[in-house]
């Protein structure tokens, strides 16, 4: 159990730095093409970027407590909803809990991959992540609302196209490791 939290813990950790790594490149690229000056560019990049894994990492948690909420009936279900979270509990295990004798019949605790889930959680993200970047950029700026403006419509839209890609590479590596998970317990 505990090794699950720590590896749970741990995944998080690795997810939010690699976002913050690449937040950190694309808002210093964003920032100079718009303003020809490496240091504000530094500044916004390096100043931004930082509140924004901050927002983002209450982002992501909110959407997991909304997830979790949706699936939750009761008490063993939340604690089932845990487990699956944390990886303790494949989705075999998920269904003989259900009753469902060895055959599962679609009840999962996995986090929702659709496109409706994955657009909505985009949209709220960009809308986020503009409102950081616009204050961000206004206060760097001297309180120069064109160039907060300009910084805040285009750096989050670039970064809203990356969050999607590195969405999309965390959920392959996270269904990768529980494809291995379930090769191994069979």
């Amino acid at each position: 159990m505990v090794r699950a939290i720590v590896r749970s813990v741990k995944a998080l950790a690795l997810k939010v730095a690699s976002y913050g790594v690449m937040h950190l490149i694309v808002a210093i690229l964003v920032a100079y093409a718009i303003t020809r000056d490496w240091r504000l560019a530094l500044a916004v990049g390096l100043i931004e970027p930082f509140f924004q894994t901050i927002a983002y990492s209450f982002h992501d948690r909110i959407w997991h407590r909304i997830e979790r909420r949706k699936m939750r009936s009761g008490v063993e279900e939340t604690a089932e909803a845990v487990t699956a979270r944390l990886d303790l509990m494949d989705a075999r295990e998920q269904s003989r809990a259900h009753g469902h004798g060895g055959e599962h019949h679609g009840h999962s605790h996995a986090l929702p991959t659709s496109f409706r889930h994955i657009a909505m959680k985009t949209f709220t993200y960009s809308l986020m992540h503009f409102a950081v970047a616009v204050t961000v950029a206004w206060v760097l700026t001297g309180f120069n609302w064109r160039l907060a403006l300009a910084i805040g419509f285009i750096e989050p839209v670039v970064q809203t196209v990356f969050f999607t890609v590195h969405d999309r590479i965390w959920a392959r590596i996270e269904a990768r490791k529980a494809r291995k998970r379930e090769l191994a317990a069979a």
